[in-house]
């Protein structure tokens, strides 16, 4: 005798209640615009170096950690304010959130060089795609409730 057809699960209540928190929507928002500012800060430092020589995935990895000092600090006094714990350990596991998008990041900013995107459109492209995988990350890891 075969198995028994799969049946629809009903969605998980804590995942449908995090999708209706007001307080979750307007955590990404404030995520959301510290992340815009790190995007632009990134933006501009990686066009400094590459206009200064620099390779552009040495340039983006430098553009990143300044980019990054600025998003940590702000998520950590701004959009994860009552979140906030040790601030070596929060900082230690933003970082290693950071350095996991910048991996990819630099995968897929890589990838859009060879297929002939200029290195800065590139990169702002990468920024965006790797936005959600940081998000989850400092949302669930870096600065998650301590109960």
């Amino acid at each position: 005798m075969g198995r028994p057809a799969a049946t629809l699960q009903p969605p998980r209540p804590r995942l449908v209640a995090s999708l209706l928190s007001v307080r979750n929507w307007q955590q990404l928002g404030k995520f959301c615009v510290v992340g815009a500012v790190g995007y632009l800060i990134n933006l501009a430092v990686y066009d400094a170096l590459l206009h200064a020589g620099l390779h552009y995935l040495l340039a983006a990895t430098c553009s990143f950690l300044v980019a990054v000092t600025s998003n940590y600090t702000w998520n950590r006094l701004w959009t994860f304010r009552a979140q906030r714990g040790h601030v070596g350990i929060q900082g230690m596991r933003f970082f290693v959130v950071a350095v996991v998008a910048l991996g990819a990041n630099l995968v897929l900013l890589q990838l859009m060089i060879t297929l002939g995107t200029s290195k800065v459109v590139g990169q702002a492209i990468a920024i965006v795609l790797v936005t959600p995988l940081n998000f989850v990350g400092n949302k669930l890891w870096s600065f998650r409730l301590r109960k």
